[in-house]
């Protein structure tokens, strides 16, 4: 498994900050310092070519009890996006929040554009036109009057859309329908661009033990801005549930990965030999009694102070093992080291 180089722990100073509550970069906005993400609830959606976007068949009722749950642990991030299940994530979230809505910091996402009778992601629109257009189509399935963190979701847009978009962005701050905003890149280079905004909080980005970014983290803390971290369970191999070989359902897009996605194979499932390494830091992660998956959290708490994991979640079982990984809180120095020699990083 390829690695993405020696991480050399940076962005991480020793002080890992609070795991409690954490802070949205320049914003001030505070928030748990686990938050959850939304894509997996949104249930059954693909491209036209039949290509599956979602995790498969959901329950809604049980997404409802698993976000009240979340709520009651203590999880006050709540992460989505309009794409996911094309509208459908928005509204059962919305469901699950209910009267609680003032409670929470809620970020969605904005740039593909979607077909929700057909639940199919159609294209994307980096015109700021379809920007107000897609925040006015959230706000009414959020059920709220405002959006604590909007992002970008087209993540190689173009850095001159993307500099009228974050323009467009500070009006919807000035008109009150945002609170601040953020962009979802690995690209640190397109992040830089809507970092000068002064309501850009955050940027969202893939980040787990197996797939470090120390250039993001490293840019993070050099603008101020929180590293909300996308994909920090490896899209499920960091939670020990899966097995070579173990098939997925048809809709979930793990069984027909995209480029993007690395760690499954078409129709076989799991990579074993991601899962291998995933075996090789069992014992570190697992230490003081968590879970593998909490272990993976604590990890990433220890990487940066800035860190904001957005772990998915289709039950009140999960959503309870990871609110669990809070009173655990971040990895040691020492374990981190650890961990990047069994990496060869």
């Amino acid at each position: 498994m390829e690695n993405s180089g020696n991480s050399g722990n940076a962005g991480n100073n020793g002080n890992t900050g609070s795991v409690e509550r954490r802070t949205l970069g320049r914003s001030g906005i505070e928030v748990s310092g686990l938050g959850f993400g939304c894509w997996a609830i949104g249930g059954e959606w693909a491209r036209p070519d039949g290509m599956p976007l979602g995790w498969g068949k959901v329950d809604d009722e049980e997404s409802v009890r698993a976000i009240r749950r979340a709520l009651d642990l203590g999880v006050t991030f709540f992460d989505t996006a309009d794409a996911y299940g094309t509208g459908h994530s928005e509204r059962v979230l919305a469901r699950g929040l209910g009267k609680r809505r003032a409670d929470v910091v809620v970020a969605t996402k904005w740039g593909n554009v979607i077909d929700e009778e057909r639940r199919l992601a159609v294209g994307s629109d980096d015109s700021p036109a379809y920007a107000r257009q897609a925040l006015t189509a959230s706000l009414r399935r959020l059920d709220t009057d405002y959006i604590d963190l909007y992002q970008l979701h087209i993540s190689d847009a173009a850095p001159d859309r993307a500099a009228q978009l974050r323009d467009t962005c500070e009006e919807f701050v000035r008109e009150g329908l945002i609170r601040a905003y953020a962009w979802s890149t690995d690209d640190p280079e397109r992040a830089a661009v809507f970092a000068q905004g002064p309501h850009c909080a955050a940027v969202q980005h893939r980040l787990n033990v197996l797939q470090d970014a120390p250039e993001m983290l490293a840019f993070c803390e050099e603008s101020e801005l929180a590293s909300i971290n996308r994909s920090p369970l490896a899209m499920g191999l960091l939670t020990g549930r899966r097995a070579a070989g173990q098939p997925l359902e048809a809709g979930d897009i793990r069984s027909a990965p995209p480029a993007w996605l690395p760690g499954f194979s078409q129709g076989e499932g799991a990579d074993p030999e991601w899962l291998r390494t995933v075996e090789s830091l069992r014992s570190v992660l697992t230490s003081n009694g968590r879970t593998l998956a909490q272990g993976a959290l604590a990890w990433l708490w220890a990487r940066s102070p800035r860190t904001v994991p957005i772990p998915g979640f289709r039950s009140v079982a999960q959503a309870e093992e990871n609110a669990g990984a809070l009173a655990q809180g971040p990895l040691s120095a020492g374990q981190l080291i650890e961990i990047d020699g069994i990496l060869g990083r």
